[in-house]
């Protein structure tokens, strides 16, 4: 399997290339334009090229220009720097089970924290990976019902790009149904398992059901998980906005015609973090939540295992290198006039 380190470097070539095709081009129509000019007769145009030009090759300046050309294509593939896999292995690491689970009902697209709860939410959890290292992540969405995201893995590369994708239009039953995440977020982990287990809750606490609040707190209890809930919002709130058939912007409103005000409910959140022995944390300063965050991680026990076997990549960039600079060494010894009058002209000279 072939990997590229900076893809973007081809698009350059391309283009590059592209205009260098075009300038040559231009340049072989100009020249016969001004040859055609100065002698509209084919036979004799070519009878005062030869005379006027003996020595001088007609294929080799084309040669010399296709060399040229094939020498920048393989420096900018060079400069993409391509792997290629080669070998397998396995790699030791030693952590905890973290699955995050984003609350996306529309409640989260409340701008009393900017951007918004959801960007907010997203960001936090993108600046965690970050400071990750042997821990095995999960991903799960929310709202009404909860959806999977990522199965627990280590490749955080994956979790940023599912991560990319989670807004508030992923459901199409809305709610905020926290137990339907906690119920969802223990079939995660490994039931035999001994590894510490660690569910990220991350939403604005808006549910409005405290029986499925205790029944997610026992579910966490019994398989053993920690819940670290993130509040997201203020108390004060804001409103929820609103697309009016695709256009505008206004805000969701109640039966009565009142603009509905979301506000942070940190009692739910609590009750489930006292409840499981987790945390709570307050997410006004992103810095600050995500230094609580990996400051419990680092309480618990850490358990060894082995990764999924993965491959290794070397690079090739250097064969490209070598190719194009033996192409332009080949393009500049290839002279432009035929060869063998060349050396009767030095032999002539000695003389």
């Amino acid at each position: 399997m072939i990997l590229l380190d900076l893809p973007y470097y081809l698009n350059y070539g391309l283009l590059t290339l592209g205009v260098l095709l075009a300038l040559y081009a231009y340049k072989r129509w100009w020249q016969r334009k001004v040859l055609r000019a100065a002698q509209p007769d084919p036979e004799l145009r070519a009878l005062v090229f030869d005379r006027l030009a003996p020595e001088r090759s007609k294929v080799r300046p084309v040669l010399k220009f296709i060399l040229l050309f094939l020498s920048i294509g393989l420096l900018f593939v060079a400069l993409a720097n391509p792997k290629i896999g080669t070998q397998l292995g396995t790699v030791k690491r030693e952590g905890v089970d973290i699955v995050f689970a984003i609350d996306v009902s529309k409640s989260m697209l409340a701008e009393d924290i900017a951007p918004n709860r959801i960007e907010k939410a997203k960001r936090i959890v993108s600046e965690t990976l970050n400071q990750l290292t042997g821990d095995r992540i999960g991903m799960i969405t929310y709202a009404a019902t909860a959806f999977p995201q990522l199965p627990i893995t280590t490749d955080y590369g994956a979790a940023k790009m599912f991560l990319r994708g989670v807004n508030t239009d992923m459901m199409s039953s809305q709610g905020t149904a926290i137990n339907e995440a906690v119920k969802l977020a223990s079939t995660f982990y490994d039931p035999q398992g001994v590894t510490s287990k660690v569910l990220v809750l991350l939403s604005d606490g808006e549910d409005h059901s405290e029986a499925g609040i205790e029944a997610a707190g026992s579910i966490a209890q019994e398989s053993g998980i920690y819940i670290v809930s993130i509040a997201l919002g203020t108390p004060e709130g804001a409103p929820i906005p609103e697309k009016t058939n695709g256009k505008g912007q206004s805000f969701k409103k109640d039966a009565d015609g009142n603009v509905v005000i979301s506000k942070r409910n940190d009692t739910y959140l609590m009750m489930l973090s006292e409840q499981t022995s987790g945390t709570f944390i307050e997410s006004s300063d992103t810095a600050e939540a995500i230094e609580d965050l990996k400051s419990f991680l680092d309480r618990l026990d850490k358990t060894a295992f082995e990764t999924q076997t993965y491959s290794a990549y070397k690079d090739q960039f250097q064969w490209f290198i070598g190719a194009a600079l033996l192409l332009l060494f080949i393009d500049a010894a290839l002279f432009e006039r035929k060869t063998k009058s060349l050396i009767s002209r030095i032999r002539i000279r000695r003389k």
